[in-house]
């Protein structure tokens, strides 16, 4: 990182009532200056707003608001300068085309990020909750973000790390008298406070379950035969006619993708096609698509019509489909079209033929009966991934993998400590476990991946 002064859009492009232009650097104030006849700027405090013209040489582009950040009480905790202006796409184009003219370049992207990272305004846990607020599509992943924008991680591993470091130190002074055969730090503690940070590091992993679903919704395939009311339910739960409905077998023949968000968690709902055999060759690829989908979802609605008489067909396509780690729920519809004793005895018939655990709901989407009790299994699953305990949930594939690491750098200390393994291994496997930690704040890392986490953000953050 240099130590250019950056300009770049901030708002969305596009038409607005207001746009804002960000400009950050040493020479930020004075690039901005020389298109801001008005005001000294170099006069002016820190966080004051400033109104007038900006201009290109004699020509006025467009009345604006500067803001004025002084190092280090800024963003990046450089000089920064933002610049309000009427949110014309062209008006925009216009004072940044003058902005690189005055000295400044564009911007990279999440270069504003990084440079707060780079100056320790932020650790890199902090730096991503930012995108992750900025990418937040529902309450729950707002909440989350913004936990770790305030460094919720970061201060549990801290906590984790200052204790291990200690030890490492007492370690590395064996080392340097390795000649005199003395140990400074106690084995029994260590292992003591190893035991701690294990159940931590599992407790932070296990999070993850959860974490991922609110980050990035939780897959719902909707399974069943032709006409067994798929994309009925699908238009009920979105409250919309999203899918098309016929009494034609076969109607949906690709995937429709739909988000549903319920107590403030995202839902990625798949109605797919109909499963049956078919020498149709495009309801045949949907069939396939539709049993991939099901291998890709945590939560499979089943769909079986309360009136059939032969549920045989239907079980033998749950079994084929299942996994240990799959939520199953069946649903009996149309309910509405027959008699209680007909789905009561469907009911009876999958709890004798599926060893899987599974919810029975009976529903019927035209009259919207029961629909809620479907939304409520649905809400319930990921309330249930949620560990009450821990007040931190990992989000962060990153973050995930790095605590993976370290534990498993964590039990191979635990190994060398309880069959007495040299001191340097010590060492070296506590190390690892230090890294592994610490590249969860960046306090370890390299450039590759902070090039790859800074990529993924926008220009103007």
């Amino acid at each position: 990182m240099n130590n250019d002064t950056i300009c770049a859009l901030a708002t969305a492009n596009g038409v607005g009532a207001l746009g804002i232009i960000r400009v950050s650097g040493n020479d930020a104030i004075p690039v901005v200056q020389k298109s801001f006849p008005g005001k000294n700027l170099s006069k002016q405090k820190s966080h004051t707003i400033h109104y007038g013209y900006f201009m290109e040489g004699e020509e006025t582009i467009d009345e604006v608001m500067l803001s004025i950040f002084l190092a280090p009480k800024s963003f990046t905790t450089e000089n920064s300068v933002e610049i309000a202006f009427h949110g014309s796409p062209h008006i925009g184009k216009r004072i940044l085309e003058t902005l690189i003219k005055n000295g400044a370049r564009m911007a990279k992207a999440g270069e504003f990020t990084l440079r707060a990272f780079m100056n320790g305004r932020i650790d890199l846990s902090q730096a991503e909750a930012i995108a992750d607020v900025i990418a937040s599509e529902n309450e729950a992943s707002r909440k989350v973000a913004i936990s770790q924008l305030k460094g919720g991680i970061t201060n549990e591993i801290s906590l984790l790390r200052t204790d291990l470091l200690n030890f490492v130190s007492l370690i590395e002074l064996e080392l340097d008298f390795a000649e005199e055969d003395v140990e400074f730090a106690d084995r029994t503690a260590l292992t003591q406070l190893l035991n701690k940070i294990e159940v931590k590091l599992h407790s932070l992993i296990e999070s993850f379950q959860y974490g991922n679903a609110i980050k990035n919704g939780t897959a719902v395939a909707i399974i069943g035969k032709p006409n067994a009311g798929k994309s009925t339910l699908l238009n009920a739960l979105l409250k919309e006619e999203r899918a098309i409905v016929s009494n034609i077998a076969g109607t949906t023949r690709d995937t429709i993708e739909e988000i549903l968000h319920i107590k403030g968690h995202a839902f990625r709902l798949i109605d797919t096609a109909g499963l049956r055999e078919t020498v149709d060759e495009i309801e045949a690829i949907g069939v396939k698509k539709a049993k991939e989908k099901v291998e890709n979802a945590n939560i499979l609605v089943y769909l079986t019509d309360a009136g059939t008489e032969d549920f045989s067909e239907d079980i033998e396509m749950i079994k084929s489909l299942l996994r240990d780690d799959l939520k199953l729920i069946i649903c009996a519809t149309k309910i509405d079209e027959v008699v209680p004793t007909q789905y009561e005895k469907a009911e009876d018939v999958f709890r004798k033929e599926i060893a899987h655990e599974f919810d029975f709901i009976t529903i019927s989407a035209v009259e919207n009966q029961n629909v809620q009790d479907l939304k409520n299994e649905l809400s319930s699953y990921v309330e249930q991934l949620k560990a009450s305990e821990n007040n931190v949930v990992i989000t962060n594939q990153r973050h995930f993998e790095a605590l993976q690491k370290s534990l498993n750098a964590v039990h191979k200390v635990n190994e060398a400590i309880t069959f007495r393994i040299s001191t340097e291994l010590l060492a070296y496997e506590l190390r690892n476990a230090l890294e592994h930690l610490g590249e969860i704040s960046g306090e370890v890392t390299n450039d590759e991946v902070l090039g790859n986490i800074f990529s993924k953000f926008c220009i103007g953050k």
